[in-house]
């Protein structure tokens, strides 16, 4: 297990404001959004983070809560598929929800004045030359888009390229692989899961539980380290021993989707997602090869990490 204070400062306190409201023309409905943010410090990197299905903007609080503490402002969007906002199948916006989560993160980029403006004594303090993507689950496929990632048609074409080049990082958790042993289930409800990564050009760390056995792939844990294998370099995989698809228990303190709850999987996921966006980011060169160096010498590690 990794020291708490191996690669990063010591915490401080964080504000946190929510709901920001955004105005979201033809959405059907306002975009709700959390920032949250540390009290101190200046030219603050941000971290867009895109919640798994059924999730909001209150949801993993352990990352928000971590990431804020250690420098960085967060921004959870509540995308339409929360059930806060309980919108029924039969809506006709529910095909295209996995769009609206992409348009969700493109917009809150796009209002970083208002969202910073929203926090007291936040404006001013944000650095937009370093800005992330993190998601888990169907948000870290939302966030693979704006790295680069892409969905393939029916036919197999790749669709829109839906990459920002304001983004320069991203974490992606239990990140979905391959279209192509999907269940009848996933394939009949779930087209999008066709994603292509061989244009997922940004540097990101993908995480995958070593016993996350999905019932939307006829494939084993394996799958969740597709985005590693077929995207091109600048990238790290971080394999999580025996975890599943709640990585220990990201979704949230005690919440009752979390299946292996594992404080000390969370934390090496808190530490190592930091240091990785430090050094991905330009914060601190150093950071993820400390942080790594101290798991690979970890005499009963938590997980294994390969680069690329």
């Amino acid at each position: 297990m990794l020291e708490s204070n191996t690669t990063q400062q010591a915490p401080t306190a964080v504000i946190a404001v929510q709901p920001v409201v955004l105005s979201a023309p033809g959405r059907g409905a306002d975009l709700q959004v959390r920032v949250s943010a540390p009290v101190t410090g200046r030219d603050l990197p941000v971290i867009v983070f895109s919640h798994g299905y059924g999730e909001s903007m209150k949801g993993y609080a352990p990352l928000a809560d971590y990431w804020a503490a250690h420098g960085f402002v967060v921004m959870q969007p509540t995308h339409l598929d929360s059930r806060t906002l309980a919108i029924p199948a039969e809506d006709p916006r529910t095909p295209n929800i996995w769009r609206f989560r992409i348009e969700d993160l493109t917009r809150v980029l796009d209002e970083l004045d208002l969202l910073e403006a929203a926090v007291p004594g936040l404006s001013g303090r944000v650095d937009r030359n370093r800005i992330a993507v993190a998601g888990h689950s169907w948000g870290a496929q939302t966030a693979s888009t704006l790295l680069g990632a892409r969905v393939l048609d029916a036919d197999g074409v790749p669709g829109a390229d839906m990459s920002d080049p304001r983004v320069k990082g991203g974490v992606l958790l239990a990140l979905a692989g391959l279209g192509d042993e999907l269940t009848p289930f996933a394939a009949e409800h779930f087209p999008f899961l066709r994603p292509s990564f061989d244009t997922m050009t940004t540097p990101a760390l993908i995480v995958a539980g070593g016993n996350d056995q999905s019932h939307l792939s006829t494939r084993g844990p394996d799958w969740f380290t597709d985005p590693y294998t077929y995207s091109p370099a600048n990238k790290s995989l971080l394999t999580l021993f025996g975890a599943e698809h709640s990585l220990g228990g990201i979704p949230g303190y005690q919440v009752t989707e979390t299946t292996d709850e594992s404080p000390a999987r969370v934390a090496l996921i808190q530490q190592l997602s930091t240091a990785f966006l430090r050094t991905a980011l330009g914060i601190d060169e150093t950071s993820w090869k400390t942080a790594t160096h101290a798991l690979e010498n970890d005499p009963d590690p938590l997980g294994s990490v390969q680069h690329k």
